[in-house]
């Protein structure tokens, strides 16, 4: 496989960390978005293990009016080349939510960090992705309505469930030069926000994920998918 550029958001930590260092393994060449980089020790070090080949860019998701600092720089990021593989990982998890009590602020998060702020950046990158390009949503099954049988995490589900929308309605939009889009569920990984009792280990996660990422065709672009390929109900 030839070497891709690749742009992953939330990278300084859990999924987002393990993807920059699977990519960078396989030859890839990785823009490392994250709110901090300063704070972002983990993320650094592994640029030290990939000089040139890992580069850092802050941003915050959620803030829309700090795309256009990323769009402006990203050549420079990546000499020049176009990106051919998005990954909006960057998320936002509320526990403890009971109803009665959830919080406007709590909702409102949620939806610019896992709707609003990944679709408006795709928007943005538009014209630096790839022909044939991918475009990855890292969802969750939480935000399935056809799976939901309880009450749990509103906030995030609602975010998912919208972020599910802008996946389906991204790919309909950017079908016109071949570019993929698809929402990905990573199964329930050992991560801060997946807790110690989870299933999967973000390597295990994200190396299903990958495998998805390379074997998905035109016609599976506006899928809602898990980390081993399976469709998941809308």
């Amino acid at each position: 496989m030839s070497t891709r550029y690749c742009l992953v958001t939330g990278a300084n930590r859990g999924l987002g960390l393990e993807f920059a260092r699977q990519l960078l393994a396989r030859g890839d060449r990785v823009i490392a978005a994250c709110r901090h980089p300063g704070k972002a020790s983990a993320l650094n070090l592994l640029a030290g293990e990939y000089p040139g080949c890992l580069r850092v860019a802050p941003l915050d998701v959620a803030e829309t009016g700090r795309h256009a600092a990323l769009v402006h720089e990203l050549p420079l990021l990546t000499d020049g080349h176009p990106l051919d593989l998005l990954i909006n990982n960057a998320g936002v998890l509320r526990g403890g939510e009971r109803f009665g009590t959830v919080q406007a602020s709590d909702l409102e998060t949620s939806f610019r960090t896992h709707a609003l702020g990944p679709f408006l950046l795709v928007q943005a990158l538009f014209p630096q992705l790839a022909d044939g390009a991918t475009v990855v949503n890292i969802s969750s099954e939480i935000g399935s309505i056809g799976l939901r049988q309880e009450f749990r995490t509103p906030s995030y589900a609602i975010g998912k469930a919208a972020q599910n929308m802008a996946t389906s309605l991204l790919a309909q939009a950017l079908k016109v030069r071949g570019i993929k889009v698809v929402a990905l569920h990573p199964g329930w990984v050992r991560t801060d926000m997946g807790g110690t009792s989870a299933q999967l280990t973000p390597r295990e996660s994200v190396a299903g994920l990958l495998q998805v990422i390379d074997g998905l065709r035109a016609d599976d672009s506006g899928s809602f998918l898990d980390w081993q390929g399976q469709p998941l109900p809308w």
